[in-house]
């Protein structure tokens, strides 16, 4: 069942609508067409207690800042990419140098995630498809570039979301969704007690400025090691230069066995909220961020969000995979649609 409701206007003065999508179970996501941002989503635990599991806000004019990225959809290349430069079919291109001499996310300000998107409710399918079009040349890349985002509930308790792009040039093409998930709700207190297994065997290591070195090194026998089910908080604070630099964790981890497939990537649970979610993706990474750079902000319900109180898995392919031969690139070759799918799924 699909539902819809005036959420307020864009900067711009379009109207922003908020469409929820409930299935019969309880599970209801809202989703909203600035952004194509994931603003709530209400999960029903073994009791049929529901809480809303991702931070946000009630108001549409804090997403015209929303520097924690909050619920968005991060594009057209998501993360870091070094010196805010990318080579494509040998030619640089320049991009926003948004992080330190880096670029994160394409752009703070004009970046997917603060775009209005045209939106399609498909009942049958129970999905909301937001569409967007970037012109050649915008954010930096080349290429006339369409891009969907497809956000559909199932009746097994998945939220699916569906990217797909399509340029007439070649061009990057790295999408993820940045929600904060705490599965006690969006009003606890941390996320450190929560439970995470990953089934990845690696991850990329970094830099100071949390940009990959090339290096994949093995999670045996380091506090990076989540491929058994471990309580998030246990290591955090370990003298591990890799968590050191990074406040937490903020890596992106090697899903094992990644061929393009839909695959299961890790599983967060939490006994005491007495929910559990498995992500699944046909991408090659999951960045696990511990919210270690959010500072105290005004949230839903007037709840104050502060460090480590949720965190963000975000498929994707690699940091700054655009640049390092040693990762997959994720390009958009001419006329030529490419797929990725990620389904949080709750049990």
């Amino acid at each position: 069942m699909i539902t819809k409701k005036n959420f307020g206007k864009a900067p711009n003065g379009e109207e922003i609508t908020l469409y929820s999508i409930a299935n019969a179970n309880g599970l209801q996501a809202d989703v909203m067409n600035f952004g194509a941002i994931l603003v709530n989503l209400y999960v029903p635990n073994k009791k049929g207690k529901k809480a809303d599991v991702v931070l946000g806000y009630d108001d549409i004019k804090k997403y015209y800042k929303n520097g924690c990225y909050f619920g968005s959809t991060i594009g057209p290349l998501s993360n870091r990419t070094a010196k805010a430069k990318v080579k494509i079919d040998g030619k640089t291109y320049k991009l926003p140098v948004n992080d330190n001499a880096n670029n994160l996310h394409s752009d703070a300000d004009a970046g997917l995630h603060k775009r209005v998107f045209k939106a399609k409710a498909d009942e049958k399918k129970n999905a909301v498809t937001f569409s967007v079009s970037l012109k050649d040349g915008e954010l930096g890349l080349p290429g006339n570039r369409d891009f969907t985002v497809t956000y559909a509930l199932t009746e097994d308790n998945g939220l699916e979301i569906t990217y797909t792009g399509k340029s007439d040039k070649e061009s990057l093409f790295n999408p993820t969704n940045h929600s904060y998930f705490n599965l006690r709700g969006h009003d606890a207190a941390t996320i450190e007690e929560s439970t995470l297994q990953l089934n990845c065997s690696g991850y990329t290591e970094v830099e100071d400025d949390l940009i990959p070195t090339g290096k994949i090194v093995p999670v045996i026998g380091t506090p990076m090691d989540f491929t058994k089910p471990e309580v998030i908080g246990k290591r955090i604070r370990a003298r591990y230069p890799q968590l050191r630099l990074a406040g937490g964790y903020d890596h992106n981890f090697v899903i094992d066995g990644a061929n393009g497939k839909l695959k299961l990537a890790g599983v967060l649970s939490d006994k005491k909220a007495g929910r559990t979610m498995e992500v699944y993706t046909d991408m090659p990474g999951i960045q696990v961020y511990t919210a270690n750079f959010v500072g105290r902000h005004l949230g839903k319900e007037h709840v104050m969000y502060h460090r480590r109180n949720a965190v963000c898995l975000e498929t994707q392919f690699f940091p700054n995979s655009a640049n390092d031969k040693n990762f997959e690139t994720p390009v958009l070759l001419p006329g030529k649609k490419v797929t990725y799918k990620t389904v949080y799924r709750f049990i």
